[in-house]
């Protein structure tokens, strides 16, 4: 393998684009997601397969965050299907992964689970996240609150998480809320990236006219400790890849 560039990249597949009043008021998933990440010595490269990009060898990046996206995972288009090989692929590497919403249904999917319509379908707005107690101890999610506030909008979900996956968080909707599979690759089907104007934006679209649109309004609020998630990946990534530096001088 040719020297890699150091640090690696931290890679944002974009799965999707979110709605375009949002885009142009606050830029779209990739950018909300650079936000969260916050200040980190790793390059951010975007990456979109929609559009053909090419997914990079894992060994030569740092770490993986895949978007939400208006797509579903059931209805098994070429670069979503694509896109969930080469997850399965990283995370046999042992490359940190994240994937939120769509993201975290692809990611259970490829490692073989399962991703569907959702039975009860719509879970929208801000909803109240219970940690399990497998989460305790976890990488990313150890330290949190057991209870806490998250933005949702998805219609599928991970109905099958894959063999030998650790649920993390769940709700009285969605049970499969956040899991881990080995111990560096997550899903997450609440939006971390999501501040409150754009969990309105989805309020808005989605429920107009509904008896419950300003219920659900009201009840949007901020997510500090899932917003969190983003910058904690980012350290978690960066610290994994200094370690990979030091071993490859090391053995040099």
């Amino acid at each position: 393998m040719d020297t890699l560039p150091l640090p690696r990249p931290l890679v944002i597949v974009k799965a999707g684009d979110t709605r375009p009043d949002l885009a142009e008021a606050q830029g779209d998933f990739e950018h909300w997601i650079a936000r969260g990440l916050g200040d980190s010595t790793l390059p951010l490269v975007v990456l979109d397969p929609r559009r053909g990009d090419t997914l990079p060898d894992p060994q030569a990046i740092s770490g993986v965050v895949v978007t939400g996206s208006h797509a579903m995972v059931s209805h098994r288009e070429a670069w979503a299907e694509s896109t969930g090989r080469w997850l399965a692929g990283a995370a046999r590497a042992g490359t940190p992964l994240l994937g939120i919403c769509f993201g975290h249904q692809l990611l259970a999917d490829a490692l073989g689970g399962r991703a569907d319509d959702h039975p009860q379908g719509l879970e929208l707005g801000t909803v109240d996240v219970d940690l399990l107690p497998e989460a305790a101890d976890d990488p990313l999610f150890g330290g949190l609150p057991a209870r806490f506030p998250a933005h949702v909008v998805h219609r599928q979900s991970a109905l099958q998480l894959p063999e030998g996956a650790v649920r993390l968080a769940s709700n009285a909707w969605e049970p499969n809320q956040a899991f881990r599979v080995g111990d560096h690759a997550w899903g997450v089907q609440f939006h971390p990236e999501f501040d409150d104007d754009a969990m309105r934006g989805y309020v808005d679209a989605l429920a107009a006219g509904q008896p419950d649109t300003q219920a659900l309004r009201a009840q949007v609020r901020p997510t500090p400790e899932a917003a969190s998630l983003l910058r904690r990946f980012g350290e978690l990534a960066e610290r994994r890849d200094a370690s990979r530096t030091a071993a490859e001088a090391a053995a040099a």
